[in-house]
């Protein structure tokens, strides 16, 4: 467990902050904050990098809550950041699973940062993931050509027809269920290609079994299939009736945060 400092601000009247720094004694004297650390005296606020302490250098992290509406089952689909530099950020409701964003993904738009929120996607994916809006069903294959594992042809029928549908995408992650209650949930592989050609009797999703560990082929040629979207390229948002939020700077310079949003669309079912 890391020992912090904890601050006191007179103005709110409260504690508001927490430093990596953790001395063996503190001191103010002469406009001046000292501390001794294993019998060294250190004098504050004279350090160009910021967050550098004892030679030791620590994230700016900045925790948070977005709680409107609190009795709402609510979508946060994006974050927008008012300040001088692009922050990490990861977040967690009460219902699914969380969310993240990497600090190189902000778009810089009319001097804000913006950017989408990604799921916490796994592969294979967690039980949580599987009442997500990710997720898609396709249904039954008709046949399973397997002879290269790493192009696994599932064909589907054309009469009656099977459609495969638009939603579907090259980077998509493929799972299957097994008669007869299909209540298991079985990693296929990814998605590299889909092939619908229906006048030359083509209606095919290809996939590599060969990219993610634990992926197997249907023993059987006519399992259930569905997928989920890729959570990198692809996200719906993180559902919850509250989202707390951790942000991550990892700057040794001066940043300045002004204001954070993030777009709220109501849930529902």
């Amino acid at each position: 467990m890391s020992n912090y400092t904890l601050t006191y601000s007179q103005g709110v009247d409260g504690w508001v902050s927490f430093y990596s720094y953790y001395p063996d004694w503190m001191i103010g004297m002469n406009n001046y904050f000292y501390t001794f650390k294993g019998g060294n005296l250190y004098r504050h606020n004279t350090n160009e990098s910021r967050n550098t302490f004892y030679g030791a250098f620590e994230n700016t992290t900045l925790t948070g809550v977005f709680n409107a509406m609190p009795l709402d089952n609510k979508l946060f689909k994006t974050l927008s950041i008012q300040g001088d530099s692009p922050w990490g950020a990861t977040l967690e409701t009460d219902l699914q699973t969380g969310g993240f964003v990497n600090d190189n993904y902000f778009e810089k738009k009319e001097q804000v940062y913006f950017s989408f929120i990604r799921n916490d996607g796994q592969v294979p994916a967690t039980a949580g993931e599987i009442p997500l809006r990710s997720v898609n069903g396709i249904g039954r294959s008709l046949s399973i050509n397997s002879a290269n594992p790493a192009a696994v042809e599932v064909n589907y029928s054309i009469n009656p027809y099977v459609a495969i549908g638009s939603i579907i995408s090259i980077g998509d992650v493929m799972y299957y269920s097994l008669p007869p209650t299909f209540a298991n949930r079985l990693l296929f592989g990814e998605v590299v290609d889909i092939i619908v050609d229906l006048k030359n009797n083509i209606n095919r999703v290809v996939v590599d079994t060969s990219v993610y560990t634990g992926s197997t082929i249907p023993a059987i040629q006519d399992p259930y299939t569905f997928y989920i979207k890729n959570s990198v390229a692809e996200s719906h948002g993180v559902l919850g009736h509250y989202c707390r939020f951790d942000l991550t700077n990892q700057s040794a310079d001066k940043i300045e945060l002004f204001a954070l949003e993030t777009e709220v669309m109501k849930s529902y079912p």
